[in-house]
């Protein structure tokens, strides 16, 4: 169950920060609100996590994951800029969770 719940976590990160993105300095009432229920949502959701897998394993998924994915977001919803070493640092995050998951025997 800590994986689903890591997944929701994971999923409720992506959305509140692409919502803060969208409240324009928390300005806008409806983003600004998503903020704060998503991250709500993430935090208790990886504290049920937290319950069953490691704290540092957990934590590293849930950051690394959120990151390259808001990374990704950034490019394709916002127009923010790519290059060859963002998409290098990218591969590197991708590939440190799937060590993660190795580490863990998930894979």
């Amino acid at each position: 169950m800590g994986w689903l719940y890591l997944s929701v976590a994971i999923l409720f990160e992506i959305v509140g920060t692409t919502a803060l993105k969208l409240s324009d300095g928390m300005t806008r009432l409806v983003p600004a609100a998503t903020v704060v229920v998503c991250y709500g949502v993430a935090f208790v959701m990886l504290a049920w996590t937290l319950k069953t897998i490691e704290v540092g394993i957990a934590y590293a998924i849930w950051a690394g994951l959120g990151t390259a994915i808001i990374a990704v977001v950034g490019i394709l919803m916002f127009g923010e800029s790519v290059s060859p070493l963002k998409v290098a640092g990218l591969a590197l995050i991708i590939a440190g969770v799937v060590s993660l998951h190795m580490a863990e025997g998930r894979i």
